[in-house]
């Protein structure tokens, strides 16, 4: 008898369906940063520990209502929401540093410019000392890195956000992926990094089942964290 009920509930288990973890309830905090093309930066942090969402878009500047074929003065931004019992701003900021598309010492148009957009008087400290301490590594080179007060963010178009993940259209369909849930979800945001291999096999693995991934969504993820750990981010 205790065979056969062992036997169903294993059954019952099998059968229950997955759901993909969208949404998490868990105080955050935000940090913004303009590094160049905003894609690669979605997936870098997409994929980082201690961070729960992205989201890409546009800030920095003046020019009411900006799309991307009429910025304005904005500059393409990534802002994230981060736990930071998990991840605190500095750890953040070793990724700005490292990750440029365009690198930190040449200046190109405002569009790609390097930004640190601050949310408190805590974060620009912080930014202040650490593009000091990165300015005597990259010297005699001058780091061009801008460092303001966060204004009015500006979410781009849906087709920007979660760039790499959308290429991947029935994954993203399998785990429900709407235009909103393109904005705001923490499995997309994940997702978007892992499928170009950052984070790694490794982390993936733990991650897998708290993301709610079914056999064939992690076995799709994990053939290309396999092939593309330890590449670049790019756009």
């Amino acid at each position: 008898m205790v065979a056969t009920h062992n036997l169903i509930a294993t059954e019952r288990v099998e059968k229950i369906e997955t759901q993909p973890l969208h949404h998490v309830n868990i105080p955050y905090e935000k940090a913004t940063f303009g590094m160049g093309c905003f894609w690669g930066c979605d997936s870098l942090f997409g994929a980082t520990k201690g961070v729960l969402r992205t989201c890409v878009g546009y800030s920095g500047g003046t020019t009411p209502a900006p799309v991307y074929r009429n910025m304005g003065d904005h500059t393409e931004v990534i802002e994230i929401h981060y736990d930071p019992t998990v991840i605190n701003f500095s750890d953040l900021l070793d990724l700005f540093w490292n990750n440029h598309e365009y690198g930190l010492t040449t200046r190109i148009k405002r569009q790609y410019m390097s930004l640190i957009l601050y949310h408190n008087e805590e974060q620009r400290r912080i930014s202040e000392e650490s593009r000091a301490e990165e300015q005597i590594k990259r010297a005699p080179e001058k780091i061009i890195t801008e460092i303001a007060p966060a204004g009015i963010f500006y979410p781009a178009e849906d087709y920007h956000q979660k760039y790499r993940l959308q290429g991947h259209r029935d994954l993203a369909k399998s785990i429900g992926l709407t235009p909103e849930l393109l904005h705001k979800s923490h499995v997309a945001a994940r997702l978007n990094g892992y499928l170009i291999g950052v984070g790694g096999l490794e982390q993936f693995e733990k991650d897998t089942d708290r993301l709610g991934l079914n056999t064939d969504q992690a076995q799709y993820v994990r053939d290309y964290v396999r092939e593309n750990e330890g590449g670049g981010i790019f756009c």
